[in-house]
Order: C-alpha cells, then structure tokens, then sequence
C-alpha cells in the first residue's frame, strides 16, 4: 500500500489489521466490498483500502464509477472522527484521474479542525501513488443517531 502525502511521516498506526482490530466505533454495518476495509486508524485519522472489482466498472473499458470511490473516502472520514453518530454533511469533491477495474484505492483521512459538534476532514484517495479523488468532508457528531432524531 502506497504512503500518502497526507500521512504524517514517521507515526506508526496504533493497531494493524482487519477492521475490527481498529477500535472502530462506527459504521459497523459497512460492507468492505462494496466501500473498502479500514488499513490503519489513529485519533484523527483513517486509511481505507477499496479493491475495484467489475461490478463497480462504468462501461466496457473497465471505468469505475465515481460512487465506489467516494464511498471509500467517505467511509475513511467517518472513521477519521471515529464517534457512533457521525453523519456526513456535506462534501467538496474533485475527481482528477479515472480508476480502472482491478485497481487498489487507498483513501486517506485526516481531521483538519473542530468547531462544536462540526468536523472538517480532509481525504486524499490514489492508485500507486496518484492521486484520484480529493475532498473536503463536512461531518457532524450528533447525541444520538440520526434516524433516533
């Protein structure tokens, strides 16, 4: 898995492994092929890897569609804050290179401020190293779950 520039150099993860080994306290219920398996979670932070099967491919020439990748940016950033009921507010996205099926995505979040209940995270996604996807998250940790509201 390739290092990203949005990963500090020289902080090691506190746990390695499969999801659980994370002490991941949301999105419980993700399906890791259909929004990628967390690699690495610190406080404040969160790698995602996506495995881009052809179910997720746009046409004939192996395009994967958009929505599997913000799915794993988003998943990373949910994981970043880290909290039961964190909820997606908005999101500032650009996409600067197509993915191609069979290629591994690596999305990498980080929290870059807090104001009240609002977090800002940042996402950087890429394949070997090139960067595909950028984004700006804007997610809200709520006192309950939002369907509880």
């Amino acid at each position: 898995m390739p290092e990203l520039e949005s990963e500090p150099p020289g902080i090691e993860p506190e746990h390695e492994g499969r999801d659980g080994d994370l002490g991941i306290r949301t999105h419980s219920g993700i399906r890791s092929e259909l929004c990628g398996s967390v690699t690495r979670r610190e406080a404040g932070m969160a790698s995602v890897l996506l495995v881009t099967t052809a179910e997720m491919g746009a046409d004939r020439h192996g395009l994967v569609h958009g929505g599997f990748i913000f799915g794993a940016a988003d998943y990373a950033a949910m994981v970043a804050v880290n909290d039961p009921n964190v909820v997606l507010g908005a999101a500032e996205t650009r996409f600067t290179a197509p993915v191609r099926v069979g290629e591994s995505v690596v999305c990498a979040a980080r929290v870059e401020g807090q104001k009240g209940r609002k977090r800002m995270v940042h996402v950087l996604c890429a394949v070997d190293g090139r960067t595909v996807m950028e984004g700006s998250f804007t997610t809200f940790v709520l006192d309950q779950h939002v369907l509880n509201h």
